[in-house]
């Protein structure tokens, strides 16, 4: 993914960055500090607040360095902006239904920001490039691992 641009909407953005200025301005110092107390009480080898507060900063400074990778990378796109809004693009939410008319509704967001249970895809996914284009009416055919798979856009719509 180092040669497609990491598009996110400003909400994912504010996201990535509430969830770095929490891990960083909160909950690293709390462990820093544990680790600090627990490092003064001597032997560290047998130390679980010392070992466990090790482990967890690593585990965050991990964290810290994706997020500030993502936001050094981020592309905004505000899908608010969108002039085009008959056709599917970043930042849609599309009503889709497939052969048996089972209807589901997708917003097509930044490969970072993905949550498949609220209805978010990345605009990488296979269905989301099967997506971008289509307008109200369109039927796309999907490659996905159980087969392909048939989808007609019924409705497409951008935040106000």
């Amino acid at each position: 993914m180092a040669d497609q641009p990491r598009f996110i909407t400003p909400e994912g953005f504010a996201r990535v960055r509430a969830e770095y200025e929490q891990l960083f301005g909160e909950e690293r110092p709390k462990i820093v500090e544990v680790v600090s107390w627990a490092a003064s009480l001597g032997d560290r080898s047998e130390n679980a607040d010392y070992l466990y507060g090790k482990k967890r900063l690593r585990e965050i400074d991990r964290r810290l360095a994706h997020l500030a990778r993502i936001m050094k990378a981020a592309k905004i796109v505000d899908p608010a902006k969108q002039e085009q809004r008959d056709q599917v693009r970043f930042g849609a939410t599309v009503e889709l239904a497939d052969e048996e008319d089972n209807r589901r509704k997708l917003t097509i967001v930044g490969d970072d920001e993905t949550d498949a249970s609220a209805g978010l895809i990345g605009w990488s996914a296979p269905l989301a490039r099967a997506l971008i284009g289509a307008k109200v009416g369109d039927e796309r055919m999907v490659r996905l691992p159980a087969g392909e798979k048939s989808y007609e856009v019924m409705a497409i719509s951008y935040p106000a």
